[in-house]
């Protein structure tokens, strides 16, 4: 399929899934018998790519991780120990976040109440 079909499919916009492309995290093929464009092709996993991408930035992951989930999930064999670390590590950093808007929620709270009673 051509990159505006994978918009489609995928609802990202042509500029995301080229920005994508060009950090390496996809790869549209040509085909070496055409010559008049540079008309680049997609397949299925393209699609499953794009999807993890999504769903990954939706957690919170960087891209940076984001492209080592990437690779350890398609290019790897024996990649368990590092992407459970890196799942491991987000799930940390959401905890860590998750403490820091508990304290920062109740000391709103507590403003509110002085606020309130005077």
């Amino acid at each position: 399929m051509l990159v505006n079909e994978l918009s489609k499919k995928t609802g990202l916009s042509i500029h995301t899934i080229r920005y994508y492309e060009n950090l390496g995290m996809i790869k549209g093929l040509t085909d070496a018998k055409v010559t008049s464009n540079n008309y680049k092709h997609y397949d299925a996993n393209t699609i499953e790519r794009l999807e993890i991408i999504i769903e990954a930035r939706e957690v919170g992951f960087t891209l940076a991780e984001i492209k080592k989930i990437l690779t350890s999930w398609f290019e790897t064999t024996d990649a368990k120990p590092e992407t459970l670390d890196l799942f491991q590590a987000k799930i940390k950093e959401i905890d860590d976040k998750m403490r820091y808007f508990k304290q920062t929620k109740n000391l709103l709270e507590k403003v509110c109440e002085k606020i309130q009673k005077q």
